[in-house]
């Protein structure tokens, strides 16, 4: 098929092609395909309807007469009986199809770029929920050295609650991967360890083995997550990296990575870890300097960590 007869293909051919690409380069589950599908096909049928591109059957609409004003007009139409959160979710279907068909020289531009994301009602506390934390997790793309690295990052201070400050500073000779332990260094230089899960430990692992191959030639020896030049990457830059993460994900509120170590804390909790075992975790200092507290063994740690963690290895 030569390229003017892709060209002329519908709204619901680029859609099946989109989906194939999340199956295969994303590895999205069905599932999750089918919701953006849905999502796609409604937007189409929508414009069918509305007359915007004349007489048109939905799945002939064509993808790059839409512009940002349709859009728009669809959340106007989608306003009047769906949640903040759905019009959220349509409109980043949207933006990662166009975003798709941009790549494919579909199209010039992305018209889901400018339009504004609903604003959500306002939660309390910036943290995810446990799908919400897979979904952010699943959105990182590992198939680049610094697109590896950022997973690892993520995976792993979702998987430890450890502080931003102690995932920069981590070391090589401190990760324990046979014992699936992390030994961090805390505030006031107090040292902890805590238990890592199985996929953080997989995507450290993938990650070093990539950055060996692909990474600059000099790098800092001792630093598990390094910048382009090699160097000890800073809070700072995880910080910075996370909010595009978020931003690109289309999740409407602002989430940093103390955001992530309150996600860990409340979902260990929420799956029935003990309070004292997640402070324990977190090495805050209210645990270590009362008397009244027994030290929690390592290994009861690892077992209520297996259990409640959702990337633990339940038993």
């Amino acid at each position: 098929m030569h390229h003017g007869d892709i060209d002329d293909q519908g709204a619901f051919f680029w859609i099946d092609s989109f989906l194939e690409s999340l199956a295969a380069e994303r590895r999205y589950s069905p599932a999750t395909c089918l919701a953006y599908g849905k999502d796609l096909r409604e937007f189409f049928s929508y414009v069918a309807e509305s007359g915007l591109q004349g007489e048109i059957s939905p799945e002939n609409a064509d993808v790059e007469r839409v512009d940002n004003l349709a859009i728009r007009g669809y959340l106007g139409f989608l306003h009047k009986k769906n949640e903040k959160s759905t019009m959220a979710r349509k409109l980043s279907s949207l933006r990662s199809f166009y975003r798709f068909l941009e790549k494919r020289g579909r199209v010039a531009v992305n018209p889901a770029q400018s339009v504004v994301t609903p604003k959500r009602k306002k939660t309390v506390a910036a943290h995810l929920t446990v799908d919400e934390a897979f979904a952010l997790l699943d959105s990182i793309l590992d198939d680049s050295l610094a697109g590896a690295r950022d997973r690892a990052m993520f995976e792993c201070l979702y998987s430890t609650g450890i502080r931003v400050s102690e995932l920069a500073g981590l070391n090589m000779g401190r990760i324990n991967f046979p014992g699936k332990t992390l030994r961090v260094l805390g505030k006031g230089d107090k040292e902890r360890i805590v238990p890592a899960g199985a996929k953080a430990l997989e995507h450290i692992k993938a990650y070093r083995d990539r950055l060996a191959v692909e990474g600059p030639k000099n790098q800092d020896p001792e630093a598990v997550f390094l910048n382009k030049n090699g160097g000890r990457l800073t809070t700072r830059s995880i910080r910075r990296i996370l909010e595009k993460i978020v931003r690109d994900m289309g999740l409407n509120r602002p989430l940093s990575p103390h955001g992530l170590r309150h996600t860990f804390a409340t979902h260990m909790l929420d799956n029935g870890a003990d309070l004292r075992s997640v402070q324990e975790l977190l090495g805050h200092a209210s645990i270590s300097t009362t008397g009244r507290y027994t030290h929690v063994s390592i290994d009861r740690l690892m077992a209520a960590y297996d259990k409640a963690h959702p990337r633990g290895e339940k038993s």
